[in-house]
C-alpha cells in the first residue's frame, strides 16, 4: 500500500514545465471526457493527406489515354499502374527517415511538412503534360510526405488509454474515407469543361488541364490544414538536464524505489537499452500482416476504378468518372458511420485480432461476386454495387484499424515514430506493387475474355481473394504474436 502511494506521488511530481509531452500528459489527466477537439484535428490532418493518394484513380485511365503513351487500349492499365505506384515507391524510400525525425524532433514538424508537400506536388500533378511529369510529381509527393507513421504514433499518445482504440480508429477511418472521397472528388471534378461547360470554358486553364481541378481542390484544403496544424500540441517528451528516473511517466512507474539517482545534463536514455525493432516479433508480425492486406487494398482500389470505367465488351461497367465518384461517395458515408459508431464497440467485445480475422474471411465471398455484378444493369446494378462497395471498404478498414492498434502497443513511445516508419516503408513497398501489379494483371485479364479457366475479370478477383486468404492466415499464431507487458 505504501509502495503504491509512493509511486503515485512520483507520478504526480515528475512533470516538466518546458516539456510538450508532459503538458499533454497533464492535460490528459485533467480531462476525463471524450476528446472531441483532438479527434477532429487528427481526422482532418489524416484526411487531407489521404485524399491525393487515390483521387487520381477515376480519371487515371483517361489521363493515360490523353498522354498517348499506350499503343493499345488494353495497355492503359499497365501505365496507370506505374503512375499509381510511384507515390508509394517514393514513400517506401523515406518512411523510416521521417519516423526517426519524428522521434528526435517531434511529431508536429513532420505533420506540418507533410501537409505542405501535398499543397505543392499535388498541384503540380494536376498540371502534368506528359507521363514522366506525372510519375515525377507523384514520386516526390510520396517521398517528401512522411506523415502517416508519425500521425499514428501521435494518435496513440494524445488520448487517454480508454480512448486509444477510438483515436487509432479515427486515423484509419479518416485514411479510409480519404481513399474513398479522393476518387469521388476525382470522378466529379475531372474534365470539368466537358461536364460543366456552362461554368468552365474549354479555353480556360481547366479546359487545357482537364485533371487540374480535383488536384487544386485538394491542395487548397491541404493549405488550410497546414496552417491549422501549427496549433497542434506536441506529444513527444523532451527532457533535458534532469535525473534518469524522471525521463517519463513510464520510467517513473518502473524505477526501483531502492535505486540511486544518477543525473545527466543531456537528454536521458531509458534505464534499459532500447529493444531492437527488427527483433520485436509482436511489432514485425503485425507489420507483415498489415503489408499483405495493404497490397490487397491498393490493388483493389486501382482495379475497382479501372474495372468500373472499362467498356462492357471487356467485362467492365462502362461507368463515367462521375458514376465512380457517386459509388465511392456512398461508400465513404457508410464507412464513417461504421468506424465511428460501431468499430470501438467491436474492438472491446472481440479484440482487434478477432475483428481482423472475421473481416478478412468475409471479404472473400464478397469479392467473388464482383464479376457477376457486371452482368446487372440499371437500378439493380447501382444498388448491388453500392452495397458491395460499402461492405468491402468497411471490412478492409476494420482490418487496418486492428493492426494499427497492435503495432502501436508493441513498442514504447520513444520508438513509436521509428516503428511506424518501418511499417510505412514495408507497407509502401507492398502498396507500390498493388497498383503496378493490379494494372498489369487487369490488362492481362482483359485479353483473355474467352479463356476456359476463370475468364476475364473472374481471374483478377480470384487473385485478390488469394491475397486476402494469405493475410487472414497471417493473423494466426505463430505468424501474429501480441506483446506481453
Amino acid at each position: 500500500m505504501a509502495g503504491e502511494e509512493h509511486k503515485e506521488a512520483l507520478l504526480q511530481r515528475h512533470y516538466y514545465e518546458n516539456c510538450p509531452g508532459c503538458k499533454v500528459e497533464k492535460l490528459k489527466e485533467s480531462r476525463r471526457g471524450l476528446p472531441i477537439r483532438e479527434l477532429v484535428s487528427i481526422w482532418i490532418v489524416v484526411l487531407c493527406n489521404a485524399l491525393p493518394i487515390s483521387s487520381l484513380f477515376p480519371f487515371l485511365y483517361f489521363m493515360i489515354r490523353d498522354f498517348h503513351i499506350a499503343t493499345r487500349e488494353e495497355d492503359i492499365g499497365y501505365y496507370a499502374g506505374c503512375v499509381g505506384c510511384s507515390f508509394l515507391f517514393g514513400r517506401a524510400l523515406t518512411s523510416i527517415f521521417w519516423g526517426i525525425v519524428a522521434d528526435r524532433y517531434g511529431r508536429k514538424p513532420v505533420i506540418i511538412m507533410g501537409t505542405i508537400v501535398v499543397v505543392i506536388f499535388n498541384t503540380l500533378f494536376g498540371l502534368s503534360v506528359n507521363f514522366w511529369m506525372a510519375i515525377a510529381t507523384r514520386f516526390l509527393l510520396g517521398s517528401l510526405n512522411g506523415l502517416l507513421g508519425p500521425i499514428k504514433a501521435y494518435a496513440s499518445e494524445i488520448f487517454r488509454e480508454e480512448y486509444q482504440a477510438l483515436g487509432v480508429s479515427t486515423v484509419s477511418t479518416a485514411w479510409g474515407i480519404g481513399l474513398i472521397i479522393g476518387p469521388a472528388l476525382g470522378g466529379y471534378l475531372a474534365q470539368p469543361a466537358e461536364k460543366y461547360p456552362s461554368i468552365f470554358s474549354k479555353e480556360s486553364v481547366f479546359g487545357k488541364f482537364p485533371y487540374f481541378l480535383p488536384c487544386l481542390t485538394i491542395s487548397l484544403f491541404a493549405l488550410v490544414v497546414s496552417i491549422g496544424s501549427c496549433w497542434l500540441p506536441e506529444t513527444l517528451h523532451m527532457h533535458r538536464g534532469y535525473c534518469e528516473h524522471d525521463e517519463s511517466r513510464k520510467d517513473v512507474e518502473t524505477v526501483s524505489l531502492e535505486s540511486g539517482v544518477k543525473c545527466k545534463t543531456q537528454k536521458v536514455e531509458a534505464e534499459a537499452p532500447k529493444r531492437s525493432l527488427i527483433r520485436n516479433w509482436p511489432l514485425m508480425s503485425a507489420i507483415l500482416a498489415y503489408c499483405v492486406f495493404s497490397l490487397h487494398d491498393m490493388a483493389y482500389s486501382e482495379i475497382f476504378s479501372l474495372w468500373a470505367v472499362s467498356p462492357r465488351r471487356l467485362g467492365g461497367l462502362s461507368y463515367t468518372t462521375e458514376d465512380v465518384g457517386t459509388v465511392l461517395s456512398i461508400s465513404g458515408a457508410g464507412l464513417l458511420v461504421f468506424q465511428t459508431c460501431l468499430y470501438p464497440y467491436l474492438d472491446r467485445l472481440l479484440g482487434p485480432i478477432l475483428v481482423a480475422r472475421i473481416c478478412g474471411v468475409l471479404s472473400i465471398p464478397l469479392l467473388s461476386c464482383y464479376p457477376f455484378i457486371a452482368m446487372l444493369t440499371g437500378l439493380s446494378l447501382s444498388i448491388v454495387l453500392n452495397c458491395a462497395s460499402v461492405a468491402k471498404n468497411v471490412l478492409s478498414l476494420s482490418v487496418f484499424t486492428g493492426l494499427f492498434l497492435l503495432q502501436n502497443k508493441a513498442v514504447d513511445q520513444d520508438q513509436r515514430g521509428a516503428a511506424n516508419g518501418i511499417a510505412m516503408t514495408a507497407m509502401s513497398l507492398f502498396k507500390a506493387a498493388g497498383p503496378a501489379g493490379g494494372g498489369a494483371i487487369f490488362s492481362w485479364t482483359q485479353k483473355r475474355q474467352d479463356a476456359a479457366f476463370l475468364p476475364g475479370n473472374q481471374m483478377i478477383f480470384f487473385i485478390l481473394n488469394v491475397v486476402v486468404a494469405i493475410g487472414v492466415l497471417m493473423t494466426f499464431k505463430p505468424f501474429l504474436v501480441q506483446r506481453r507487458d
